[in-house]
Order: structure tokens, then sequence, then C-alpha cells
């Protein structure tokens, strides 16, 4: 079998999953408890805390767990706007983020709230100067993801940091969910003020996540009940999860540092290969995310080609994974004026650490056959 859609989930790894079910099975006390099984829960999740915050460079206290990125997402979006509402009601955005951005916003807009959708250009990047333009004394949110999960365009995301640090009610929310652990950010350099991950993009489990949020930045809750997690998210921690997020992340960082040129390498291999296919068309401009390349083949389904590298246990996808079983067409490709037809044929190739060259080549030679087969049905 051959994996290419790790940017809509990842095989979790195995001491993921055993350290889940090991914390599942001695660990099962509620953190909140009073007897030894509670303070043992207790204390597994404040060293929890304790790692993360070394391994992202931040502080612990500046650490919320979720249940992934659309919570991570929701959560930054709606608590920002409803805790500082009084201060503006003028949110910004781009016109390709995930759908969990995107549908938050206009959630807000059904509450009052004024958003703006920036528009990209064709390599799907959104310029400074246009945020800048955009930005108004009302405005208290500013989110853009840092690497697009169509695409894998990377945006500028600390030179918009640098833009907004001194605007003392502007904040900062970058979806990080695509870029993290393949793409370099730091956080606190670039002046962010909340970043969203995502377990199950980085080897993790599914349920799991994380948001930063700098320190003395307040936030509306989602939920609300027993107070947990500074009563910014109440609910009983998911411990097992949480202390598995925290293997990923450790894991992640570790390939990312030891092997940052894998999927650069990749990535070059993948491009080269296809580029002697004439019917395929890249999308993804150079120098972007080397783990995501959008490709297009005018004139073929994209379901029909996705079904037939599936025949061959040759896995990609069609779009975003929470969007890709809709008729829609793709709102990230659309706004990059893709044209129809290459937006009507696109597929998405993503990469892990886990991939090999020897994948690739063989994954451009079933797409090559397939290309070739359906060319002839359709004579």
């Amino acid at each position: 079998m051959i994996y290419f859609d790790n940017s809509a989930t990842t095989k979790p790894h195995d001491d993921i999953l055993e350290t889940f079910i090991e914390v599942s099975r001695k660990y099962y006390g509620n953190t909140s408890s009073a007897h030894q099984f509670g303070l043992e829960a207790d204390r597994l999740l404040r060293e929890s805390y304790q790692q993360a915050s070394q391994l992202l460079s931040v502080n612990p206290t500046e650490i919320i767990f979720t249940s992934g990125g659309t919570e991570g997402n929701n959560m930054a979006v709606k608590g920002i706007a409803h805790a500082y509402q009084n201060r503006g009601n003028h949110l910004i955005t781009t016109e390709i983020e995930h759908p969990s951005i995107l549908n938050a916003f206009r959630s807000m807009e059904e509450m009052g709230f004024e958003v703006t959708y920036l528009p990209v250009d064709q390599s799907g990047i959104v310029s400074v100067e246009t945020v800048k333009k955009a930005l108004r004394e009302d405005t208290i949110l500013v989110s853009i993801m840092h690497v697009n999960n169509e695409m894998g365009t990377i945006q500028p995301i600390e030179q918009i940091g640098r833009l907004l640090k001194d605007r003392r009610y502007t904040f900062f929310h970058v979806d990080d969910v695509q870029g993290f652990g393949k793409v370099d950010l730091k956080w606190k350099d670039a002046y962010v003020d909340l970043a969203t991950i995502s377990g199950h993009k980085i080897h993790g489990l599914k349920g799991t996540g994380l948001l930063y949020v700098r320190d003395g930045i307040r936030l509306y809750p989602l939920f609300h009940g027993g107070g947990q997690q500074n009563n910014r998210r109440s609910g009983t921690e998911n411990l097992a999860g949480i202390v598995s997020l925290v293997r990923a992340i450790r894991l992640i960082l570790e390939q990312s540092l030891h092997h940052q040129d894998h999927l650069i390498q990749l990535n070059q291999v993948l491009r080269e290969q296809l580029n002697q296919i004439s019917e395929v068309i890249i999308n993804t401009p150079e120098n972007q995310a080397p783990h995501i390349l959008n490709i297009s083949i005018p004139g073929l389904k994209p379901e029909v080609v996705l079904h037939a590298l599936e025949e061959r246990q040759i896995y990609v996808s069609t779009q975003a994974a929470c969007s890709s079983k809709k008729n829609d067409e793709s709102t990230v490709l659309r706004a990059i004026q893709l044209p129809k037809e290459q937006r009507n044929s696109a597929l998405r190739i993503s990469l892990s650490y886990q991939n090999t060259s020897g994948e690739i080549i063989l994954f451009v030679q079933a797409l090559k056959r397939i290309i070739n087969e359906l060319k002839q049905v359709m004579r």
C-alpha cells in the first residue's frame, strides 16, 4: 500500500498507540478527584503541560488541550470575538481557510460581527499589504493559516505578525494544523497570539489537539462546566489523549530536526516524475510546503482517477477531506482563479516523513498507465 493522503490524516505511530493504552489502563482516575488515583492522574497531566511547553517554547499557562483542529479554530475565533466585542466587531481572514475557520467566521457574521475575507494571488498567497489595507480601528482578530491544506502554499506569517504586533487589541491567530512539524514556524518569534495544531495530522490520534494562547489574552469559552484548564475548556481531561499528543509533538519535531531535507527531496522527485507526464499540470508553485502537491489532469474526473489508484492500493485525495464527499467545487482552487478544467480535475498528493522516493516512482508509473487507459476508453 502507498499512502499519499497524509494531509487528511496520518497513520498513528505504534508507540503513540501504546502510550494511549498504557495511560488509559494505569491512570484512569479523574484529574479532579482528591484520592490517590486522581492525584496520580493530575500529576501526569501537569507533566504533560510542562513537556508540551518545553517542546513548543511557550509557557504551560499558554496551552489548552483540545479535541483537534476544528475545536481549536472555533475556540480561537469565537473566544476572541466574544471576549473582546466591546473593543470592536471587525474580524479578518482569507478566502482559502479551512472550513473550520470559514464557517466559524460565518457564524460570527450571523451574530452581528463584520468579517473581511481577504483575496489571495494566483499562487494562493495573501499579501501583507492586503492585510494592512483591511485593518480598521475596530479590528480585533486576524486569522490566517500557515500552510494551505489543498495547495500547500505558505503564508507570510512572520511579516503579518510584525505588522500586527503593536496593535494591542488586534489578535493574530494562525491555523498551524498543516504546517506544524513540516514547515518551521516559531510562534513567539512571529508574534502569533493564538495557534492551532491537531494530533492526527502528526501521527497522533484523532480527537487530540492543542491551542496556544499567549499569556494575557482572554478567551470566552466554548464549553461551560467544571472549570477545567483554567476555566477555558471545561470537561474532564482526556489524559491518555493528552499524553499521546505530547508524544506525537516530540516525535514530529525530532523528525523535522533530523530529517528536514527528506520531504524536500521527495517533493523534488515527485515534481520531476510528474513533469514527464504531459497530461498532468502541477498547480502548487515551487518552493512551497514540501509535503503537499496539488495537480490537475484536465479532461479526467478526479474521482475516477482516485478510485483507479485505489484499486492499485495507492491513496490520494481530491480536496480537503472534510469536503471530498461533497459535490461542491473547491473554494481554494476557485479563489486562486484556476481555470475551470483544472479546478474540476484536481488531485492532492500529501506526503509524510515515512514515505519514500520508491513509492513516488511506483505512484507515477501507475498514474501514467491509468491516464493512458482512460484516454483509450474516452476515444
